[in-house]
């Protein structure tokens, strides 16, 4: 057969048009888009309206409620619990300030009804806010096919020359006999009714916030310890100021105490490695530790590193291993609070889709607040980080302890503690610790002077507020 030179042109254009055909066709099959992000909760969706803001097509991918740990069963609803236990122990000392108040029990189910509500509504804003900025929503569980393509166990596929890892945490448990009779915080969150006697098993934040609570709204409450100290990352003194203030309020700290195993009879009974049995309890709080939300997503196939806990290794810019896929929050193990994911997300964002090439989060001053019974707020270096850095000669420490002026006429009398950190002559302020009423509200201004380097003098320089716990902050000797 003869072709001629317009059957050839006319070919040519025919299988011109069929490639742009099936690369249309491929882009139906699997949907491209700017950015992927995996996880749906603070981390994930700041770095996903922060894109979107900048013009790039964004796709999150959430098997769960939106929101996160945070919203759905961490900072967020514990808040809410916090401040009905701070009620509770107004409402005791109202006597001593002249009003004639008792309380008739606390009603567990209407708090409950109301905190979940809240939290709710805030999952319908997020839903909101990602629909006003045309981000895309995924529901499932996704995992890697390629460093550039992510599958869901619903078939859905999707492609991006970013992907962003946000998967954040969860809670575990212990590999002993009878873990699965205990609760984690998630089950705390679930809980239809106060539990008349509880065990807590765990020193960290977690473990002190929930035994506070749970105290203050009348529950016996039982905290066990695998060593003798509490909060053991933080200043030394903060801690060993919070456990007398929980064993002055009724909460029985057991030291030494290793899990061997859980029996469920007539309540539950938790065996120590030592032999000692603790019973009768109508729950067990395990809060010993969270690990990363990595074993689905098949890194491998996308040549991400993990360290040897499975977090995801990272660097200062949020980039793993591979090229294009960034990972933020508390799936990498660094700083796991809600502030840090969001600020290293929006970070991450400018710096990808807004040409802010040297956009970082600097993890070196994080500002932490627990919102244990007292509060307790930390910002910098401890005492011994600071010798660590510095050298003992080289750092002058400052401290105050006091009852505050509100428990002047209550019967208990917790004491607040303060602690400066200063390195160097000219005495830069490294470190601010405070464990008392108000810690939680009082460490926000101060950690920003921190992070402008402020010195001991521009403290001393600074009018106190009088009277209140935050001059103490600005009149230390």
């Amino acid at each position: 057969m003869f072709w001629n030179k317009r059957d050839v042109e006319r070919i040519n254009i025919f299988f011109l048009l069929s490639s742009n055909f099936i690369s249309a066709l491929e882009q139906l099959i699997v949907n491209k888009y700017d950015l992927i992000v995996l996880g749906g909760g603070s981390g994930g969706l700041a770095a996903a309206q922060r894109a979107s803001e900048y013009g790039a097509r964004v796709v999150v991918i959430e098997p769960a409620r939106l929101g996160g740990t945070c919203v759905n069963v961490g900072c967020v609803p514990k808040k809410v619990m916090w401040n009905a236990a701070q009620i509770s122990q107004e409402i005791e000392d109202a006597a001593d300030y002249g009003f004639n108040i008792s309380q008739h029990g606390h009603d567990w189910p209407v708090l409950k009804q109301k905190r979940d509500a809240y939290v709710k509504r805030l999952n319908g804003i997020y839903q909101s806010n990602l629909e006003k900025k045309s981000i895309d929503l995924i529901q499932g569980r996704g995992k890697f096919v390629s460093a550039k393509e992510i599958e869901t166990e619903y078939g859905d596929k999707v492609h991006a020359e970013n992907i962003l890892i946000a998967t954040g945490g969860f809670p575990i448990v212990p590999e002993i006999p009878g873990a699965n009779f205990g609760i984690t915080s998630d089950g705390f969150f679930d809980l239809e009714e106060m539990p008349k006697r509880v065990g807590i098993i765990g020193s960290g934040y977690i473990a002190v916030e929930l035994a506070g609570v749970l105290n203050a709204l009348g529950s016996h409450v039982m905290q066990f310890l695998r060593y003798d100290s509490l909060l053991r990352s933080f200043e030394e003194k903060l801690g060993s100021h919070l456990l007398e203030h929980m064993r002055a309020t009724g909460i029985e700290v057991i030291n030494q105490a290793v899990p061997q195993s859980v029996q469920h009879e007539k309540g539950l009974a938790l065996t120590m490695e030592d032999g000692r049995i603790f019973d009768n309890f109508d729950s067990l709080l395990w809060a010993i530790g969270r690990a990363p939300n990595t074993h689905f997503l098949t890194l491998k196939n996308a040549g991400v590193k993990v360290d040897d806990r499975g977090y995801i290794v990272v660097d200062r810019y949020q980039n793993t291993s591979t090229s294009g896929v960034y990972a933020v929050g508390d799936v990498t193990g660094k700083a796991q609070l809600t502030p840090v994911a969001i600020a290293a997300g929006r970070r991450l964002a400018d710096r990808v889709f807004n040409a802010q090439p040297e956009k970082y989060l600097n993890y070196d001053i994080v500002p932490t607040v627990i919102f244990s019974h007292p509060p307790v707020g930390t910002v910098g270096q401890t005492e011994v980080e600071a010798v660590t850095s510095f050298g003992s000669d080289s750092v002058r420490v400052y401290t105050s302890e006091f009852v505050p002026m509100y428990n002047a006429l209550t019967e208990h009398k917790p004491k607040t503690l303060m602690k400066l950190v200063t390195v160097g002559k000219e005495e830069r302020v490294v470190g601010c610790h405070i464990i008392g009423a108000g810690a939680d509200e009082m460490l926000q201004g101060f950690a920003v002077a921190i992070s402008m380097g402020a010195l001991k003098s521009d403290f001393d320089n600074t009018l106190a507020i009088h009277p209140t716990s935050a001059e103490e902050l600005v009149t230390m000797r």
